[in-house]
């Protein structure tokens, strides 16, 4: 494609993207859009393997930032706002209009608060996303890393309980192979440190709820973790780590010893690891889980 180019990310020009899959060929994508680079990362199993310019919305009409996912796909959108605008390749992230599509790139902020991209791009990033993609909208912009858990998040746990969960995750289809008709749930876990509360979310539905204990003082900071799946040599989880921000250049908490902090009862426990699947997403936040941050299916923290 013209668009796509060999260039350091920060010297792409309008409409300009790199594409490399071959880095990382499998596992969960993530998306992390930062809204100050007006850059769009993607990332394969903690692997950058494409980077796009794009942008987001202007002043009046501002992207939100936050932790999403993908609601629905649509290769041939139209607006049902703004005059049947096309909006091709669209990855929707809220129902309330808020999605990744192609679109008009002239270097600045310009939307009415979706994410617009190259159109080559946007055609390549529509083939491997999936219903349940987290998208990572923020203020600053880290490189992912991997981090494999010992025993399970949220608790430690015996040899034969790690083989159980490793078990229970054996067969499950990969996110990548999910199509929309199937009822595979999209599942999603959040910890607040603000109100101590833990939700187990499923297609947007609250399934399972506890109380969070988190050990020490000092706050969380924000954090996203993708589970990849077991680890079966330290009989732990291994997931994607990525840090999410609203202010640029500070985190409050390495991801692994924020992490750490955190427990929760075993009731939630038993619905979590039923629940376990690759692609599933585990946030850590200090913003409070009321409940008007969500809306229907829409899984959105705002920050």
């Amino acid at each position: 494609m013209a668009n796509e180019v060999m260039k350091e990310i920060s010297d792409l020009k309008p409409g300009e993207f790199t594409w490399h899959p071959d880095r990382q060929p499998t596992g969960p994508v993530a998306v992390v859009v930062s809204i100050p680079e007006q850059r769009v990362h993607v990332y394969r199993n903690g692997v950058r393997i494409a980077a796009s310019t794009c942008s987001t919305g202007k002043p009046g009409h501002e992207t939100p930032t936050g932790v999403f996912v993908v609601l629905q796909k649509d290769k041939h959108h139209r607006s049902s706002t703004y005059n049947n605008a096309p909006m091709p390749n669209m990855n929707r992230l809220t129902w309330s209009g808020i999605a990744l599509h192609a679109g008009n790139l002239p270097g600045y902020p310009a939307s009415h608060g979706c994410i617009r991209l190259p159109m080559a791009f946007s055609e390549k990033l529509f083939e491997i996303t999936h219903l349940g993609t987290p998208v990572i909208i923020a203020g600053s912009h880290s490189d992912p890393w991997e981090l494999t858990h010992p025993g399970m998040v949220l608790s430690g746990y015996a040899e034969k309980e790690f083989e159980q969960v490793e078990a229970g995750l054996e067969g499950k289809k990969h996110p990548k192979d999910w199509v929309e008709a199937e009822s595979y749930p999209v599942t999603s876990i959040v910890v607040s440190s603000a109100d101590k509360r833990i939700d187990l979310i499923e297609n947007g539905e609250v399934v399972a709820e506890g109380r969070a204990t988190i050990s020490g003082a000092g706050r969380l900071g924000s954090h996203v973790f993708v589970l990849n799946g077991g680890h079966g040599a330290i009989q732990g989880m291994h997931w994607t780590a990525i840090s999410h921000n609203s202010d640029a250049g500070g985190f409050f908490q390495p991801e692994e010893r924020a992490l750490n902090r955190v427990s929760a009862d075993q009731a939630f426990l038993r619905a979590m690891r039923a629940r376990l699947h690759a692609g599933m997403v585990f946030i850590l936040t200090d913003v409070p889980l009321h409940p008007e941050r969500r809306s229907g299916r829409d899984f959105v923290i705002m920050s």
